[in-house]
C-alpha cells in the first residue's frame, strides 16, 4: 500500500497565508524493518497457524519429522555404506555420519518449499490487509524447524545406542542452522517473487531438492570427491554446511574443508541479500499480479 503523506508549512519570510504542499517519502517503506518487529504476534499467529494445518487430521502427525529422516537414513546406510561400501568420516558409525547431514538438508528442503510457496497460499490475506509481507515466509519456516528439533532428539538416541558423545563442538550447532536458514530464505524469497509471475516454477521447486539432495554430500562423505573438482563442487552451499553439522556433532574426526565452508559462507550471504532485495521489490506490486 503505497500512500504519500502531506502537510502544510509556514514560511518565516513570506506571507503567512501562503502555504505549499510538501510530498514526503511513503512512511510505511522507511519504517518497514521496525514494522516487522510491531507486527510479531501476527508472524506467531501465522506459524501456529502453519503448524495445525501441517498436521491436522493426521494419523501419525508429528510423527512424520521422525519416519522421514530415519527411513531416509535407513535406506542410505544400506545402499551406499553396505552395498557400495562408501566410506565413512573418521571413526564414525556410517549411520550417524547419514543423519547428521540429513538434518541440515531436511530442514533446508522443508524450509526452501515453503517460503518459495508462500506467496501463493497467503493470496488471500495479502489482498486484504497491510502487513510486512516477509512475515509470511519466515513465519512458514518455523513449522520447519519444529521438524527439525523432534528429528534431533533421534540423533540423540543415535549416539546413545552407538555410545558415540558428543563433544564442545555440538554448541556450534544453531550457527550452522542459522546459516540454512538464512540459504533457504535468501533462495526461498526468490523462488518466490518468480513463482508468482512464472507458476512452472511451483513443479521447478521439488524436483531442485531431488536433485539437490544427490549433489550433496548427504549420503556420502565429501572424501570421494575428486580433488581437482573441490572448488566447484563447494559451490554448492549445502556442501559446506553439512560439513560443519558433521564436524559440530561427529567431532575431530569429521572430513572439513575450509574452502568449501568459506564458500558457502559467500553465496549464503549473497542470495540472502539479493532474495530480500528482489522481494522488498517484488512487494509492492505482486498483490496485483498474484
Amino acid at each position: 500500500m503505497l500512500k504519500s503523506l502531506s502537510r502544510f508549512q509556514r514560511s518565516k519570510n513570506r506571507d503567512p497565508s501562503q502555504q505549499w504542499l510538501v510530498l514526503e517519502p511513503n512512511r510505511i517503506e522507511k519504517q518497514y524493518w521496525k514494522d516487522l518487529w510491531r507486527y510479531r504476534e501476527l508472524f506467531v499467529i501465522l506459524a501456529w497457524r502453519d503448524l495445525a494445518v501441517r498436521y491436522k487430521q493426521m494419523a501419525i502427525g508429528v510423527g512424520w519429522a521422525v519416519i522421514r529422516p530415519f527411513l531416509s537414513m535407513v535406506v542410505f546406510t544400506v545402499i551406499f555404506g553396505k552395498l557400495a561400501n562408501l566410506p565413512t568420516d573418521g571413526n564414525a558409525p556410517y549411520a550417524i555420519m547419514v543423519f547428521a547431514a540429513l538434518l541440515p538438508w531436511q530442514f533446508f528442503a522443508s524450509a526452501l518449499t515453503s517460503v518459495s510457496s508462500s506467496l501463493l497460499s497467503g493470496s488471500a490475506l495479502f489482498s486484504k490487509v497491510y502487513f510486512p509481507r516477509l512475515i509470511a515466509p519466515a513465519a512458514s519456516v518455523i513449522t520447519c524447524l519444529v521438524d527439525f528439533a523432534v528429528s534431533f532428539l533421534i540423533l540423540a538416541a543415535m549416539m546413545i545406542w552407538y555410545h558415540y558423545w558428543p563433544t564442545w563442538r555440538m554448541l556450534t550447532l544453531p550457527f550452522w542452522l542459522l546459516v540454512v536458514f538464512c540459504f533457504s530464505m535468501g533462495l526461498g524469497l526468490l523462488l518466490a517473487t518468480w513463482t508468482i509471475r512464472y507458476r512452472d516454477l511451483t513443479l521447478l521447486v521439488p524436483f531442485m531438492v531431488q536433485i539437490g539432495q544427490y549433489i550433496s554430500p548427504v549420503a556420502y562423505s565429501t572424501t570421494i570427491v575428486p580433488s581437482e573438482w573441490k572448488f566447484v563442487y563447494g559451490l554448492n552451499p549445502m556442501v559446506g554446511v553439512i560439513e560443519g553439522f558433521r564436524w559440530a556433532i561427529i567431532g575431530k574426526s569429521a572430513v572439513v574443508n575450509p574452502m568449501s565452508i568459506g564458500l558457502s559462507l559467500v553465496v549464503v550471504t549473497l542470495l540472502s541479500v539479493a532474495g530480500v532485495l528482489s522481494f522488498r521489490a517484488a512487494e509492492k506490486s505482486f498483490v496485483d499480479v498474484i
